[in-house]
């Protein structure tokens, strides 16, 4: 049963809203006034929220902004119940990313035939981006949303990488999205003395590059291939249009920044805290969970660049999981024997 939150000021329009909902199948949540309407988002995560744009405390205009800036409430499709039909009220709302605009009095079947419309919606662009190149093309065929962005799906470049070589480096300044077709890609950053750190390695259906292009600044790390790969190359015109004229677009993004922050912030404290030997088993079923289950090849070199250690140290310790009965090595490729025990490596 698909959740509909009412944000809306007036007792007989909430209740009649809510009455029109629960007899067509939907569970419905009800809010008096921006503020707890925020909270309800919050804590009920609806499908889809129905709000009224002038309310008291907290308008509509500002529910919309605040849940925006949430990556747990970003991509809820958000449509407009407002008893004014003025274009810049319209307008306003629209450019702050809601996804339909009704105005009161509103047809019940009108009402019922957007909130369908706009859940269909959204459930196929959860499913489009499947992290394929044809996924890619669904996904933006998908969000675009408008007729002037077509272009988003026809005629992107595809580049090939040989093994160990540059897509981009640390001190250039962002021109396109890299999306990854096929092969693995790290990005890593590399102090004054050219030692090597590696921020994440990166696998087919994942952006590269898209904060120093939020940012239109410089990369702040390079990125280089592990392998043979293949990427489709975005322009930074194309990518923005999405961006800023499109929600749902823009929300996926925003989770994934939200991700990325997260995954270095656990990192930074694990190499603040954790010995070596818990980093290199940190790391290996990081390679294993995101990569192979059968097994993980990746260079000593690399490896120690992601734990931030020499190889030599890498190397000893791998031999001690091995003596240990944790992991396997056969030419040159680790196969991981115990799980749990790795997970739960002392300090």
């Amino acid at each position: 049963m698909k959740k509909v939150l009412v944000i809306e000021d007036n007792l007989e329009v909430r209740e009649n809203l809510a009455e029109i909902l629960e007899l067509s199948g939907y569970e419905v949540y009800t809010a008096e006034n921006g503020k707890v309407g925020v909270q309800q988002a919050r804590s009920t995560r609806p499908d889809i929220i129905l709000c009224d744009v002038m309310m008291p405390e907290l308008d509509g205009f500002g529910v919309l902004r605040i849940l925006d800036q949430n990556p747990q409430t970003a991509d809820i499709p958000f449509v407009f119940l407002t008893a004014k039909a003025e274009k810049d009220d319209f307008r306003k709302g629209m450019n702050l990313g809601a996804d339909d605009y009704i105005t009161k009095p509103f047809d019940d079947v009108e009402l019922l035939d957007a909130i369908e419309m706009r859940l269909k919606k959204s459930e196929r662009i959860k499913k489009s981006f499947d992290g394929t190149p044809t996924g890619l093309n669904n996904f933006i065929s998908e969000a675009r949303g408008q007729q002037e962005l077509n272009k988003l799906s026809e005629n992107r470049e595809l580049q090939r990488f040989r093994k160990k070589d540059l897509i981009y480096e640390e001190g250039q300044y962002a021109k396109r999205l890299y999306f990854i077709a096929s092969g693995k890609v790290k990005t890593f950053k590399t102090n004054d003395v050219g030692k090597e750190y590696i921020i994440k390695i990166h696998k087919a259906g994942e952006f590269l590059g898209y904060q120093a292009l939020i940012r239109e600044d410089k990369y702040h790390e390079s990125a280089s291939t592990l392998e043979e790969t293949e990427v489709s190359l975005i322009p930074k015109e194309d990518f923005f249009a999405l961006l800023y004229n499109n929600r749902d677009f823009s929300a996926r993004f925003i989770k994934m920044l939200a991700d990325n922050m997260e995954d270095q912030e656990e990192q930074l404290l694990s190499l603040a805290y954790n010995s070596i030997r818990k980093r290199v088993a940190e790391s290996l079923l990081v390679l294993q969970e995101r990569f192979a289950k059968e097994g993980i090849s990746i260079l000593r070199d690399d490896l120690a660049s992601m734990v931030g250690t020499a190889k030599e140290s890498v190397i000893r310790t791998l031999t001690d999981f091995k003596n240990e009965g944790l992991i396997k090595i056969e030419g040159g490729t680790i196969a991981i024997l115990n799980a749990d025990k790795l997970a739960m490596m002392p300090n």
